[in-house]
């Protein structure tokens, strides 16, 4: 059963760091899941501190995850509207069957909803989806750095344990 639980939790950290940069897939919170299936098994010792740790990062992450793109759009001049934009188009890019929508989306929606609440100023538009860009490629970024750091952990505790669990 153990052998069971750590095959699936590292599926889940692999599913996890694929998702960090894939919106489709669960980020950082199958990273976690990961963690869990560990410290289920018969051979690692429950660790509350590190569990409730982890969770509190993973919700905190997940959070600032879907707020930085939007945060991006309002610092690089945008308005409400290009914020509005930068969510639709991330739902919009995930749900599309277009390569990389899930990058573009955010950047398409973010450009048109400041064209929508200024048609005449096509710089203010392309800036503010230039913010929404780059929130989202920091976002993808901090999401990727705790899902290798999550891992790291998952690989430590699995060859700290490795002559119960093997």
């Amino acid at each position: 059963m153990d052998s069971l639980l750590i095959l699936l939790g590292f599926i889940c950290m692999i599913i996890g760091i694929l998702g960090s940069f894939l919106p489709v897939l669960p980020g950082l919170a199958s990273c976690w899941v990961g963690l869990l299936l560990l410290y289920l098994t018969k051979a690692v010792e429950n660790n509350y501190w590190i569990l409730g740790i982890t969770l509190t990062l993973t919700i905190i992450i997940t959070i600032l995850a879907y707020t930085i793109p939007s945060k991006g759009t309002k610092r690089y001049g945008g308005s409400s509207y290009g914020v509005w934009g930068t969510n639709i188009g991330l739902v919009v890019g995930i749900l599309a069957p277009i390569p990389l929508g899930f990058i573009i989306g955010p950047f398409v929606g973010a450009f048109i909803g400041e064209l929508i609440f200024d048609s005449k100023n096509h710089q203010r538009a392309l800036k503010a989806a230039t913010g929404s860009l780059l929130g989202f490629l920091a976002s993808s970024f901090i999401n990727f750095m705790f899902c290798i750091m999550f891992f790291g952990l998952f690989l430590t505790i699995v060859w700290r344990h490795k002559s119960v669990l093997f």
